[in-house]
């Protein structure tokens, strides 16, 4: 594991200006410039970010899950030799415990805290980043269990972010911040209906009938063609009000007679 050789690094503390990120791939960097790290060690680092102050033990069994006891832990013991013979190296050992230094950054952990100050509802506009942060998987192409899990974690985080972000600028008449919320979080899933739900909401709030109706059929058509099913009730109730000409209209041409809400005396 080495940086660029031009730039110097002995004398310097291990953590000085080092940033870890794991969504969109590994990279670690330190002083913006990038850290050559063999795979094998890739995948300790990225665990010890991933599990703040796990022990030695589970670290061990889940990055050798098929190795005896004994033989995970004699290899974790190598890989953390090796890691602390190189300056650049990004963490801490105490006692039975592995972190990474106080001072590394990890994006995993700005995405985290974006999510937890929109959810403790502070002002979106305040929390920077918001429809960026995370909009990269996991550790793409690593196929580990432990990876698995954390990347589904993080990415159901951000989807709840996001249409928590365009809620809170619905509830404020902000539409144009909401729509655009609503949208992220629909790139992310598609076929998702809570995205498209608020789309259909932030649009009625607008008064555009027309784009709440394409909307809701844009989701119905994709829902039907990919998954064969239907948009829930609560989705389609939102239409109820705006869609009910349209229906009457249907039924008036279907029976040849107008409706007897409306027939006339």
């Amino acid at each position: 594991m080495a940086a660029d050789p031009s730039v110097p690094t002995a004398g310097d503390p291990p953590e000085e200006g080092v940033s870890l990120h794991l969504l969109g791939g590994f990279r670690l960097l330190r002083e913006a410039v990038p850290v050559v790290v063999p795979r094998g060690l890739q995948r300790v680092i990225a665990l010890i970010g991933l599990r703040p102050g796990a022990t030695r033990s589970q670290l061990a069994g889940l990055l050798w899950p098929d190795a005896s006891e004994e033989r995970a832990l004699s290899s974790l013991r190598t890989a953390l030799w090796r890691l602390r013979q190189d300056p650049c190296c990004p963490m801490t050992v105490a006692s039975d415990t592995v972190r990474l230094g106080p001072a590394v950054r990890l994006d995993v952990d700005d995405l985290v805290g974006t999510a937890a100050r929109v959810r403790d509802g502070d002002d979106p506009r305040t929390a920077a980043g918001a429809l960026a942060a995370g909009r990269h998987d996991l550790l793409p192409g690593w196929y580990d269990d432990w990876v698995l899990l954390d990347r589904e974690r993080l990415r159901q985080l951000r989807l709840h972010m996001l249409e928590q972000v365009a809620g809170h600028h619905l509830a404020a008449g902000r539409h144009g911040e909401a729509l655009e919320a609503a949208l992220e979080a629909m790139a992310a899933e598609p076929l998702r209906e809570t995205p498209h739900r608020l789309v259909v909401r932030i649009h009625l709030a607008e008064g555009n009938a027309f784009e709440a109706v394409h909307a809701f059929y844009v989701y119905r058509d994709l829902l039907r063609r990919e998954l064969r099913l239907e948009p829930s009730p609560a989705m389609s109730a939102l239409l109820d009000d705006t869609l009910a000409p349209i229906r009457q209209a249907s039924r008036e041409a279907v029976t040849g007679r107008p409706s007897p809400a409306v027939r006339r005396t």
